[in-house]
């Protein structure tokens, strides 16, 4: 990706968050301002790592472009995906970040990406500086844990099927931009129940 590129995407990524924000306070130009100066950018090339497990979270990432998984290895070291996060949305494990403790999860870019970075001491720093920034914080806080708590609802009251058909509503377009095995995975199924979901929805809706 070429450094003309990257930049358009950061600002459009910039733009995007501004609009964002203004969806949970209200925020004066100048504080605007003030929180630009304080956000960085960074290019992940596909396969990069931003966050490895038993680190500390200390950033949080606004995907401008691209695609991250978040996953965590068991005792047997095989790899668990827990989310993807698309373009315009956030990544980071916020129990790591708030806590300061080593984190559970690992992150990784899925394709080229470009993401605006918060660090932990940049986010005190907005709480301090903005008229609404505390609020702000707990606000985005909160639509996590919703996102938490309707994940762990979905695995006990949702059947596999139930699960995919969310999943193709939450992350359009995902199924073509990564593998099969880490669809099977984020859905707790098997690759090959995962290619009976596909194949079942496709025998009732033909021309779907």
């Amino acid at each position: 990706m070429k450094a003309k590129e990257i930049e358009i995407l950061k600002n459009n990524g910039i733009d995007t968050l501004y609009q964002l924000i203004l969806r949970y306070v209200a925020i004066s130009d100048d504080e605007w301002k003030y929180c630009q100066s304080k956000f960085s950018s960074s290019y992940f090339p596909k396969k990069t790592m931003l966050l490895d497990q038993n680190q500390v979270c200390d950033k949080i990432f606004f995907i401008a472009s691209g695609l991250l998984r978040i996953y965590f290895s068991d005792e047997r070291g095989e790899e668990k995906t827990f989310h993807f996060c698309m373009e315009n949305t956030f990544a980071t494990d916020y129990e790591s970040f708030l806590k300061n403790i080593p984190s559970n999860f690992s992150i990784q870019a899925l394709e080229n990406s470009v993401v605006i970075i918060v660090t932990h001491e940049m986010l005190q720093s907005l709480y301090v500086t903005l008229r609404d920034g505390e609020k702000l914080g707990r606000l985005i806080t909160e639509d996590y844990f919703f996102m938490l708590n309707e994940k762990i609802k979905a695995f006990y009251m949702h059947s596999p099927m139930e699960r995919y058909k969310a999943m193709n509503i939450q992350f359009p377009g995902l199924m073509q931009r990564v593998p099969q095995y880490y669809i099977a995975s984020y859905l707790n199924i098997s690759p090959v129940h995962l290619s009976r979901l596909k194949y079942t929805l496709k025998k009732k809706n033909p021309n779907g």
